[in-house]
């Protein structure tokens, strides 16, 4: 191994990012992502998977490192790194970055929070901690196939790249040096897991765990494991049954990915979900909104709806049994909601069988639509209500809302998390996020705890 592998540039990025400046745009870039995971965690709490989670890491005691948020909870910071992992999950409103096929936020700050508290790092660090994990949870999920994989590559990236990036940002924080960053990535290669079996969890609490909370405890223990002492091979990716080897069809991209570090930063490609739902369902949702409510649609007018998706996203949101994750579901809610989608209508899982949702739900289709095959990224949708008098609204939507390509405005971001952590703490959204968008004044993260948790 030579110092100018990829695999050093990694570690070496890794362990010096605590000491450089990241760029104005990249640092707002990230603080919006770290608000609005934060929001997502606050409403997790409420939600079954995250009531879950705390009442599991409740149960477990340990040394008073880190806080559960929305709870009294305060435990070590693997314990809060998984807890938070799965709260932020919780819901279908953390990001996404489509290139990679991940859900960095939900993993990588969580782990970042956790370590952050333990360590009483600045608000600085945690935003330059974060930062290095989305560009580490990005890359290796690209070179694991990303949004162009298709079976178990694919899929697996939605859990083994954020744990690397949890790795990376949990590394920062404690301060290890190269060798010790190539030591933890070492150990987490050794725990990368996750099957897509996660799909048939009707109440998402297995895949609250996939995406986030196994991310996030994996890539925290590393850390922690080096911190405290631990060393293994220090070379994890490369060479016969290597990481990129047995996980990465594109590993030969991998160095390409690499030499850009510092140049290119991930954050600014991932998406800010606009509604609560999965990824797949945003565009259509933001057709289906406009059109209803623009046009003043009567729901009894309605015979049919045809929505047009990407192939695969339209077999991730096709009749499953979570509503936040079910486009049939969302279209008929937005139907009979006056042109609305809100976070109660696709959190409240007994709506599902009303017969009112059912009613309208078996007048939606869905089709894959080939032309849109090579716009993943850009999550496009058409979507055409068919009305009884022989007409036919239709609104196609190229981008949609809080991607790459349609950004959201900071007010639109800062918005939506006021509105999400008011739906639980009625006086703390504002101070949150005046909390988060001023990060360079914060001394020590634990001064978040009390807007955060019940302590």
């Amino acid at each position: 191994m030579t110092e100018s592998s990829t695999f050093d540039k990694l570690a070496a990025y890794i362990a010096g990012s605590q000491a450089t400046a990241l760029p104005a745009e990249v640092s707002e870039k990230t603080k919006f992502h770290i608000l609005d995971t934060l929001a997502a965690m606050v409403t997790g709490s409420r939600l079954k998977p995250g009531q879950a989670a705390i009442n599991f890491i409740g149960t477990q005691g340990g040394t008073p490192e880190a806080a559960v948020v929305g709870s009294s909870v305060v435990t070590t910071a693997i314990n809060a790194a998984m807890a938070n992992g799965m709260l932020a999950h919780s819901n279908e409103t953390d990001d996404s970055h489509a290139p990679s096929l991940t859900h960095p936020g939900c993993a990588v700050v969580p782990a970042a929070l956790a370590v952050a508290e333990r360590e009483q790092a600045s608000g600085e660090a945690l935003v330059r901690a974060v930062a290095v994990g989305y560009d580490v949870s990005s890359r290796v999920a690209r070179a694991m196939g990303g949004i162009d994989a298709r079976g178990w590559h694919g899929h697996a990236t939605h859990t083994i790249g954020p744990m690397f990036g949890a790795t990376a940002a949990a590394s920062a924080l404690v301060g290890l040096d190269p060798r010790g960053v190539r030591y933890a990535l070492a150990y987490t290669a050794q725990q990368a897991s996750g099957i897509t079996s996660w799909a048939r969890d009707s109440e998402h609490i297995e895949k609250s765990f996939v995406f986030g909370g196994n991310g996030a405890r994996c890539g925290v223990t590393s850390a922690l494991f080096v911190a405290s002492g631990m060393t293994g091979e220090e070379n994890a990716f490369d060479g016969e049954n290597g990481f990129l080897e047995v996980f990465c069809p594109r590993r030969e991209q991998f160095t390409e990915w690499v030499d850009t570090l510092g140049s290119h930063h991930e954050v600014m490609l991932t998406n800010i979900k606009k509604f609560s739902v999965g990824s797949p369902i945003q565009a259509a949702a933001e057709a289906m909104t406009s059109l209803v409510s623009s046009h003043g649609v009567d729901p009894a007018q309605i015979t049919s709806v045809e929505v047009l998706l990407p192939p695969e996203g339209a077999k991730i949101v096709d009749g499953r049994h979570m509503p936040d994750v079910n486009l049939q579901y969302c279209m008929a809610a937005i139907a009979l909601d006056g042109g609305k989608l809100t976070f109660e209508a696709t959190h409240t899982y007994g709506r599902l069988f009303d017969p009112a949702i059912v009613e309208m739900m078996a007048k939606v289709t869905l089709k894959p639509n080939p032309e849109f095959a090579k716009m993943e990224r850009q999550r496009p949708a058409t979507v055409r209500i068919h009305l009884s008098d022989g007409s036919t609204l239709e609104e196609h939507c190229p981008a949609v809302k809080g991607t790459a390509d349609n950004p959201m405005s900071r007010q639109e971001i800062e918005d939506k998390a006021r509105d999400l952590i008011g739906s639980v703490y009625n006086d703390r959204g504002a101070a949150l996020v005046q909390a988060i968008m001023n990060a360079e004044s914060l001394a020590s993260v634990s001064e978040l705890r009390p807007l955060l948790t019940e302590a």
